[in-house]
């Protein structure tokens, strides 16, 4: 019978019995017999790591400014410090075609429609790149839609003889001023409209940002700096744990181990695999793992030396065969096959897996519930022909 993969878990990872259920599932999927390696309990302690977390204050008062200061923060660095204000900019296309659209010109075909007035578009126009300055989150926008729906908007206004008071503003005799009065207030309302719109939206990914990825990158960290002080604790607990299913897997070239693991598990199996007395790995499966990040930030010893400009990093024969899992949202995987060489001369397998739409942003804990990974994973894990 084959020995068992040994599944080792990654950062933040506190639910031993919960990491159990994980794996089991994982292995029935793949086809595979399992072993999970749990060192949970020697990590970060993050009892009270949301003290350390910065929260947003409001004090509820109704002569508070409406504005969302920590969404206009955010706005300010996605639009790339345009959200702070106008930028003095004509309106862009988009606003033209929307004023065309509604005033009966056919932007596309060149087709007028009966009742055009060139001299409505032109002032509206015109009107539109005097006031446009004055807009603070229109004016900080490249959305065509919006700005599209923008420029329809302002001209339907003006040419709308529903209101009584503006009756006849469409024809060439129309009084200017009171167009001109009409074009500003609607402009005015629309960029009120928008930057409410963009600032709920950007409030939401901030509260985001905080209450969910921020606790979750801390926690990455904490993990990852007891590691760095600690390796030697964790990674005995890994051998220990291989050692209870038998004392010689991973200790000799004719007694290797096939191991599978999730971000920083991957990087103690990697820097396991190339100590000065490695563990034997016949076959690795990294998935959302950093071993070459760290590695080029700082060489990590062992059997490693450090990456040089166009030379990947030697490994030992310690480590026969790499695969290496990526998902292009997950900001904490990365790539191994630019920066190490196997022993035969060959790279690391770099595998993307597809994204999930149901994961989010926060893709990193997504892996186990990928069919593609324990697909990966059962391919890795055949015996080599």
């Amino acid at each position: 019978m084959d020995e068992p993969v040994f599944v080792i878990h990654g950062v933040g990872n506190r639910d031993r019995d919960g990491f159990m259920m994980t794996v089991g599932a994982l292995g029935a999927s793949a086809g595979l017999a399992v072993s999970p390696i749990y060192w949970g309990d020697l990590g970060a302690d993050d009892t009270f790591v949301d003290l350390a977390l910065a929260l947003r204050h409001s004090s509820g008062l109704r002569d508070e400014a409406p504005e969302d200061a920590d969404a206009v923060e955010v706005l300010t660095a996605l639009l790339g410090g345009t959200a702070a204000a106008g930028l003095g900019m004509d309106p862009p296309p988009p606003v033209h075609v929307g004023v065309r659209d509604a005033l009966g010109s056919d932007g596309d075909s060149g087709l007028r429609t009966s009742d055009w007035n060139p001299e409505t578009e032109q002032f509206v126009l015109q009107t539109l790149a005097e006031q446009w300055s004055s807009t603070r989150w229109l004016s900080s926008t490249d959305d065509e839609a919006l700005l599209r729906e923008t420029g329809r908007a302002i001209a339907e206004a003006v040419t709308s003889e529903a209101d009584d008071s503006y009756a006849g503003l469409r024809g060439p005799g129309a009084d200017r001023e009171k167009q001109r009065g009409l074009i500003r207030r609607r402009l005015a309302n629309l960029d009120r409209v928008a930057g409410a719109a963009m600032q709920a939206v950007a409030g939401r990914v901030n509260h985001s940002l905080r209450t969910r990825y921020g606790p979750a990158s801390t926690r990455f960290l904490g993990d990852v700096l007891v590691y760095q002080r600690h390796r030697a604790a964790i990674q005995a607990r890994v051998r220990e744990q291989i050692a209870a299913v038998d004392p010689l897997l991973g200790t000799s070239p004719d007694h290797r181990v096939r191991v599978a693991a999730h971000s920083l598990g991957g990087v103690i199996a990697v820097d396991m695999a190339t100590a000065q007395h490695p563990l034997w790995i016949s076959s690795l499966v990294t998935f959302g793992s950093q071993s070459a990040y760290f590695h080029l930030c700082d060489p990590r010893g062992g059997q490693l030396l450090p990456y040089r400009h166009e030379e990947p990093v030697a490994l030992p024969p310690s480590l026969a065969r790499w695969t290496n899992l990526w998902q292009p949202l997950d900001v904490l995987a990365f790539a191994a096959s630019r920066v190490f060489r196997l022993a035969d001369g060959t790279s690391p397998l770099d595998v993307p897996v597809r994204h999930i739409a149901s994961a989010g942003l926060w893709t990193h804990s997504e892996y186990w519930e990928m069919p593609q990974v324990t697909t990966a994973i059962a391919e890795a894990m055949r015996p080599a022909d």
